[in-house]
């Protein structure tokens, strides 16, 4: 019942069942593999005529082309939302490696590290990672599956969607740190993300700024994220090819070494959430981290899913940048925006470039283009390490990956 989220009886169930995997066996995996290319499909945000396939297959053909690579290379397949068996035959190929796993749009970044898993084994060589959306277009309606827990359990209730769900726990966070430190940090974070979209020319907003007035005045669309806490919905795809750190150095530009990696999730439905205030990036935070061998001040960039702005206030203190409570004084006064000492989604986010559906592959996407001075306008003076992290589903799942410059 929904009466665990009244305000004066919720009482956050955390759960104890996690235990950190053997580190020491996951370091022998760190950097052994890279990232040798990446790219959207041709055409991001509003693209009318192109199936969500389409953008599948262009963006896995510009990031073979971009790691000088073909389709005859790849022997491993991953993509969630289609099926690999879709995508495949779409693109002519016969993987001997194949992975759908879908939790949501941290999958992407999840893929990231079954990939390198899949290559250390032996199960391929050259692993690649594509996604498709036509989020603004696809509008062909699908009945709810009244089956699962969610339709049983919240449906009924008015718990539809994530703008909803998130609002709740962006709710109880601002009743347990405060309403008006909560807000100040969401503006902050919606007006630095655009303004690093201005510097994007493939960003859905890249000829529109907005200020801290033009949030505050945007309408309502769930109390209380404004739409400017909202992420966009646009066409886009995108793809990522992971091969051998060995393999990489025939690549055409080398390798974005994978130095650390971890996924997981800890609920579906939003009323069963342990704790609506720390999301499972809490655990693959610290074990991305401790795989690669790094800390938080050795990070140079922080890529972010910021499916609200609420998710990039949450993913940061989960990840360990602060305390919990402790993220409005982390992105206070632009920080996060061009020209601050804090980084984050500098390609314009899914607040303000582009949010198909599922966004975690773009994070990915945006940090190997920093890594290897890509990012023209935008570029980050110093950047050899960053941070990618997804959440998918309710804040159900996360992934994370520490990227190495090559």
């Amino acid at each position: 019942m929904l009466v665990a989220f009244n305000e004066d009886t919720y009482r956050p169930k955390r759960s104890d069942s996690f235990t950190m995997p053997n580190i020491n066996r996951l370091k022998a995996l760190s950097g052994q593999s890279a990232i040798v290319g990446v790219a959207e499909s041709d055409q991001i945000g509003n693209v009318p005529d192109k199936s969500p396939l389409a953008h599948h297959a262009e963006a896995a053909i510009n990031a073979l082309d971009d790691a000088g690579l073909s389709l005859s290379d790849v022997d491993g397949l991953l993509t969630a939302g289609w099926s690999t068996l879709d995508v495949a035959e779409y693109l002519g190929i016969q993987p001997r490696f194949t992975d759908s796993t879908s939790v949501g749009g941290s999958s992407f970044v999840i893929h990231i590290a079954h990939a390198i898993a899949a290559i250390q084994a032996g199960y391929c060589e050259v692993a690649l990672i594509t996604h498709g959306q036509a989020g603004r277009n696809d509008r062909s309606p699908a009945p709810p599956n009244l089956g699962t827990p969610q339709n049983q359990y919240e449906r009924p209730y008015g718990i539809i969607g994530p703008p909803v769900s998130y609002a709740m726990a962006a709710r109880r966070y601002m009743h347990q740190y405060g309403e008006d430190r909560t807000r100040e940090a969401m503006a902050n974070i919606s007006v630095a993300t655009r303004k690093w979209a201005n510097m994007n020319d493939k960003a859905y907003f890249y000829d529109r700024p907005a200020t801290f007035d033009d949030y505050h005045e945007s309408r309502w669309i769930v109390w209380p994220f404004h739409l400017l806490d909202c992420c966009l919905v646009t066409d886009a795809g995108a793809a990522i090819v992971v091969t051998t750190a060995e393999r990489a150095k025939d690549c055409a530009k080398g390798g974005v070494k994978v130095l650390g990696a971890a996924e997981g999730h800890d609920h579906s439905m939003i009323s069963q959430m342990p704790d609506l205030t720390s999301a499972f990036g809490r655990n693959t935070g610290k074990q991305a981290l401790d795989m690669a061998g790094v800390s938080h001040s050795d990070l140079d960039l922080m890529m972010i899913y910021d499916s609200f702005t609420y998710t990039v206030l949450v993913s940061l203190e989960n990840l360990g940048f602060c305390g919990p409570g402790e993220g409005p004084d982390l992105v206070a006064n632009q920080r996060t925006a061009p020209g601050g000492d804090f980084p984050v989604n500098t390609s314009g986010g899914g607040l303000s470039y582009t949010h198909p559906g599922m966004y975690g592959i773009f994070t990915v996407v945006e940090a190997v283009r920093q890594l290897r001075g890509e990012t023209g306008e935008r570029q980050l003076d110093d950047c050899d390490l960053a941070i990618a992290h997804g959440t998918g589903g309710y804040l159900s799942s996360t992934g994370t990956v520490i990227l190495a410059a090559p």
